[in-house]
């Protein structure tokens, strides 16, 4: 039987929605009017949008708005490409919570970021419920320019904010049992009509050993491009984790859980020969459907070789030395 979460392979990454809007449709050609004028259609009912409207939907009503822009840690000032413009970001994105499609900015009206909390508990010897004002204000707030990579093979640049994952679960103080750390993100079927499907194991959830939420890279972030996170990014507070594909990446986080073993996490239970625990960025291992050697970059459509760890080897490739 079909599965909602099986996609065809030209679904992985269709260049019409990699590359920006403008061109795609010179692309299309004068000379293709009628099928430039169809298919500029499908793109906008699917992508479009202007680029107002794009952002706006995604604010929210926000906390610490004065702390944005954060200070640039020197560290993960650059990467090795330009920037994605922020409405590409926006534009086209994941949040299965929403929708199975890439224009998540669509659906996303109803859902209320605010009032949130955090809760840290399971094998801590402060276990803590932080809500957003107390979050942003207990943690210095930081910026951190990080590559992106998806498992659809399709990459970007993003300047995120927040702090790094270590400081709140130092502050926790694990215990000695502890030996990973789970995320769960909210469950709202009457805010996030996806939700609603029952073929998929909600709450959304991830994990990682304690080694890797605790490394240098591991970051929480509670905004992006100079500001708090919109909607479809995952607000009010997310994890990032640039060396492994974006869906380890939990967005709209509202637990963090230490525990003895291995958690379950969403894409490992849907489909485990797709998406293993570890999700690496790695060019040697395809996925079954695509190749994972290379990547196109958001807004852009510009190919490059995609990188072991993608790019972050020498933070964390001791992480899984045999």
């Amino acid at each position: 039987m079909s599965q909602p979460w099986n996609l065809p392979e030209r679904a992985a990454t269709p260049e019409s929605a990699v590359v920006s809007r403008r061109r795609w449709l010179k692309w299309l050609g004068l000379g293709g009017l009628s099928i430039g004028a169809g298919g500029g259609w499908l793109w906008w009912r699917h992508f479009g949008g202007s680029d107002d409207d794009v952002l706006l939907r995604g604010k929210s009503a926000t906390v610490g708005d004065k702390l944005y822009p954060a200070a640039t840690n020197p560290r993960f000032a650059e990467v090795d490409r330009p920037l994605t413009r922020e409405v590409d970001a926006a534009r086209f994105c994941n949040f299965y919570e929403f929708s199975s499609f890439k224009n998540v900015w669509r659906d996303i009206d109803a859902f209320k970021p605010l009032p949130w909390t955090v809760e840290v508990a399971g094998l801590v010897a402060k276990p803590r419920t932080y809500d957003m004002d107390d979050l942003v204000h207990a943690f210095p707030l930081e910026q951190r320019v990080y590559r992106h990579r998806c498992v659809e093979a399709w990459a970007m640049a993003v300047p995120w904010t927040g702090f790094p994952l270590a400081d709140l679960l130092r502050r926790a103080e694990p215990l000695p049992g502890a030996k990973f750390v789970r995320f769960v993100s909210f469950h709202r079927p009457d805010e996030a009509s996806h939700q609603a499907n029952d073929s998929f194991p909600w709450p959304y959830n991830e994990g990682l050993t304690l080694a890797e939420a605790t490394n240098e890279l591991a970051f929480i972030a509670t905004g992006m491009y100079g500001h708090p996170l919109l909607k479809q990014h995952g607000a009010p507070v997310r994890l990032v984790l640039p060396w492994k594909y974006g869906f380890k990446s939990a967005k709209s986080i509202v637990r963090i859980e230490l525990t003895d073993r291995q958690p379950a996490t969403f894409w490992n239970t849907v489909g485990p020969h797709e998406y293993d625990f570890l999700a690496n960025v790695n060019p040697e291992t395809p996925h079954p459907r695509w190749s994972q050697a290379r990547e196109r970059m958001l807004g852009t459509g510009e190919s490059r070789p995609t990188q072991l760890y993608n790019g972050y080897g020498e933070w964390v490739a001791r992480l899984y030395a045999s």
